[in-house]
């Protein structure tokens, strides 16, 4: 074993000899006492020998008529043969290390994650107070809790909490708003109308005439909870009607499909994602959640002419792609769906469609057509003034 692993780090070759009377060669070789470690026959007139690397030039000197070629190398001799063959590359990929652990303790990106512009605009200054901005050294923990203290300090009233998550290349700042108590806002003297044609479902009052049952019939502009407070047909007081009606709203709709399905559809999710980009091999920073399908736009931050290396800034945009061929039965199917789709697009958590029922199908042009009436459960409130009476003289 021991010889074994010397015999690994031993800088030994493996030579090529042509010549008549290999035999007279070799038995030379052994007078001038070069150990030969191996020898292999190719052919009469052709051996491999390997010998030690030291040896090399005695052998040479001794050749005369036989044609010496080397064919390998072994040892340490071989790594360091190969380190000098591929020292640019080797290079290129320490400095590419270097780089991508330089690179990631930069931040790229600052993300402020609330939906009042003027608050992330606001935050976003105050960040820049404290130094924290992009293509700057990370922060670390107790730094960045520091910051927040100093923050929430400096803006008591408006700020409720703010948190400072470091995600790869990339600060995630979330913050919360301190809402005061809004006041309650009076509501105007007015009628609760139907807004399309129904048949009533719900009715939900809160102040006001309920003037319609359950299961009537209603058109636009039909007052169902009035504002106008009656007792024996008199008007005693006009107030402002507050409530909810639901009805059952009825559409036809008409889909196509086609037997032969290509789809493309983005997300709507897009992210900034620093690459290292060796050769055409890119190497993403910290990108813990890839996308499965996405088209994407790159720009080089970093890059050389001499070196296959460079630092790629690439937005990426999520992109769901979909090909299928359908049955008559399956395209129909997925009509129903489209159509189903297009009325519940419009439907807010409280709404549901009621019934559906396939009114006409037909095949046109590589496609199935579909007519389909749907039952809705909708919100079918409105508003509207309450008129002056007329005076009689």
């Amino acid at each position: 074993m021991k010889n074994n692993f010397l015999n690994f780090f031993r800088n030994t070759i493996t030579i090529n000899v042509k010549g008549k009377n290999i035999e007279r060669f070799l038995k030379r070789l052994v007078r001038e006492k070069i150990e030969l470690y191996k020898i292999d026959v190719i052919h009469y007139n052709e051996i491999n020998i390997k010998i030690s690397y030291k040896d090399l030039e005695r052998v040479l000197e001794i050749k005369t008529i036989y044609d010496v070629e080397i064919v390998n190398y072994y040892g340490l001799l071989k790594f360091k043969r190969l380190i000098n063959k591929n020292k640019l590359l080797i290079l290129s990929i320490v400095l590419g290390i270097c780089l991508l652990y330089f690179l990631s303790n930069i931040i790229f990106n600052i993300e402020i994650i609330h939906n009042d512009k003027e608050l992330r605009d606001m935050l976003e200054s105050e960040l820049k107070k404290y130094d924290v901005t992009t293509f700057k050294l990370k922060k670390n923990y107790n730094e960045l809790e520091s910051i927040k203290e100093k923050i929430l300090d400096d803006y008591k009233e408006e700020l409720e909490w703010i948190e400072i998550e470091v995600v790869g290349t990339k600060y995630i700042v979330r913050v919360e708003e301190r809402k005061m108590n809004a006041k309650e806002e009076s509501v105007p003297v007015r009628n609760i109308v139907a807004t399309k044609h129904a048949v009533l479902k719900s009715i939900d009052a809160k102040s006001g005439d309920i003037v319609r049952e359950i299961n009537t019939y209603v058109k636009p502009g039909d007052v169902v909870i009035s504002g106008d407070i009656k007792l024996n047909e008199e008007s005693k007081a006009k107030v402002g009607a507050d409530g909810v009606i639901y009805g059952e709203v009825w559409y036809q709709t008409q889909v196509e499909f086609p037997y032969e399905y290509h789809e493309k559809n983005y997300t709507g999710k897009k992210k900034t994602v620093y690459s290292f980009k060796f050769l055409n091999n890119y190497f993403d920073l910290f990108n813990f959640k890839p996308y499965k399908q996405y088209e994407t736009k790159e720009k080089v931050i970093l890059g050389s002419s001499l070196l296959p290396i460079s630092l790629v800034k690439v937005e990426q945009r999520e992109v769901i792609k979909k090909d299928k061929t359908y049955t008559e039965l399956e395209a129909l199917n997925e009509a129903l769906k489209l159509a189903k789709n297009k009325i519940e697009k419009n439907l807010d958590e409280k709404e549901y469609i009621i019934s559906q029922k396939k009114l006409k199908v037909e095949a046109r042009n590589s496609k199935i057509v579909v007519d389909v009436f749907f039952k809705v459960y909708e919100n079918i409130t409105g508003y509207s003034d309450i008129p002056e009476e007329i005076k009689e003289e």
